[in-house]
């Protein structure tokens, strides 16, 4: 028997973990109800029919688990073209992918995706995201770090 590679264990890791914390705020936190954890963050349970900033909220669910589908499968062909020793965009890749099944999930079984984290001031505040959301922008930082940052490493090498 095959043993999964630590990246898809990372990637299985990053879903369970989102879908537990969802399912915790499903369960304890009131819709739009503000809970204040910090001066500048809160939870806030609420529900985005889009994607990031209810972008692209008009092309309904399917359109949007198609579309993060193939995001996804792209990424996933992607990761399969990253040298092994490319680990921080194979990391990246990972938790891109993780925090996108995540979001289909929700997306999938209730219509929406479930968000509650509440960065705020008294004066601004940012869009309510989740989990997966931060899996996929910390993903793309690593996959980024990897791209600049990976070749003076391989020039240093040489």
């Amino acid at each position: 028997m095959k043993t999964l590679s630590p990246y898809a264990l990372l990637a299985i890791i990053a879903v369970a973990l989102d879908q537990w914390i969802k399912l915790l705020v499903e369960t304890h936190l009131v819709m739009h109800d503000k809970v204040d954890l910090l001066p500048f963050l809160a939870l806030f349970r609420t529900y985005n029919t889009g994607v990031a900033f209810s972008m692209f909220s008009w092309i309904g669910d399917k359109g949007l688990i198609l579309l993060s589908l193939a995001v996804v499968g792209f990424v996933l062909y992607l990761a399969g073209r990253t040298r092994p020793d490319q680990l921080a965009a194979r990391a990246g890749f990972a938790l891109i992918i993780g925090g996108a099944i995540g979001n289909v999930i929700d997306r999938t079984f209730y219509g929406h995706v479930i968000d509650y984290i509440l960065f705020h001031t008294p004066v601004w505040s940012f869009a309510v995201f989740n989990l997966a959301d931060s899996f996929i922008t910390v993903g793309a930082v690593l996959v980024l770090f990897e791209e600049f940052f990976g070749g003076r490493r391989q020039r240093a090498e040489r």
